[in-house]
């Protein structure tokens, strides 16, 4: 008898197996930053000069300083996880969110993913100049949406964000908003939207906790509608009550990969907090 229960727990284990899809797989990722004019007299004209002549030298001879900000990173990431980023400052964590979203090439490894990944703050087109109404409009479709679906979630997406809630403001040019304000309409038109890997760094940082509570809970609805939704954040709070998944970066590398409180009881040993 118990080698049948064993054998149907295989049976389950293979079926959960199977049914888990990859979305994103990231497959030892080197990401290096390459800054010109790393020595003096950058701004020099026989600066400019030396630089042209030294071209096909190597970075050094340059002038050229390399930053190794993401070494040798693995992982895959599954339909349906929503998975923390955590790390010290500077561990490149919102680099490895960049290069899964195209925007910045690897240096070595490959990043391979199912459907288009959303960067939240870039994939929103938005523009100071213009007001939040047509903002809304710019953003959701630089996201693929159509009008159509625009004007049905228009709406929903003013109150998610909480931008008329002391007047307005959703008819003013975003350059009067405060940079909270921005953000969270930021978050709300990304968040309007289903998503194949919706990527978040920092965005539950801003505003007051009604408005993070109603973030968290996006990001649940967006997870349980089959997405994949990374988060960056300094706050394990958020990470906790957001994530079944964490991903620890520490000066460029991965050290632990694993469901959310067994990495953060280690990271908290690490940091002391």
């Amino acid at each position: 008898m118990a080698e049948a229960d064993r054998a149907h727990d295989r049976r389950d284990g293979r079926q959960e197996h199977a049914q888990r899809v990859p979305t994103v797989i990231v497959d030892g990722l080197h990401v290096v930053y390459r800054v010109n004019g790393a020595k003096t007299g950058r701004g020099s004209a026989t600066a400019a000069l030396s630089r042209i002549l030294r071209r096909g030298s190597g970075d050094a001879a340059r002038g050229v300083r390399t930053v190794h900000a993401v070494k040798g990173v693995s992982f895959i990431a599954y339909r349906g996880e929503a998975i923390g980023l955590i790390g010290s400052n500077g561990s490149g964590k919102s680099t490895l969110l960049r290069a899964i979203a195209g925007l910045l090439p690897a240096e070595k490894g490959r990043v391979y993913t199912d459907g288009q990944p959303s960067l939240l703050g870039v994939n929103a087109a938005l523009m100071n100049d213009l007001t939040g109404e047509r903002n809304v409009i710019l953003g959701g479709l630089a996201m693929g949406m159509s009008r159509e679906e625009i004007k049905a979630r228009y709406q929903e997406i003013v109150d998610f964000s909480g931008i008329n809630e002391k007047g307005d403001f959703i008819s003013l040019p975003m350059r009067t908003y405060s940079s909270g304000m921005a953000a969270r309409l930021r978050f709300s038109i990304a968040a309007a939207k289903k998503h194949d890997v919706l990527m978040i760094d920092e965005a539950l940082a801003t505003g007051d906790r009604k408005f993070q509570k109603r973030s968290e809970e996006r990001i649940r609805e967006l997870r349980a509608e089959a997405g994949t939704v990374f988060l960056v954040s300094h706050s394990n709070k958020s990470i906790r009550d957001t994530c079944n998944r964490v991903l620890w970066l520490e000066r460029g590398e991965l050290r632990m990969d694993g469901p959310t409180e067994e990495v953060l009881k280690e990271y908290e040993k690490f940091t002391g907090r």
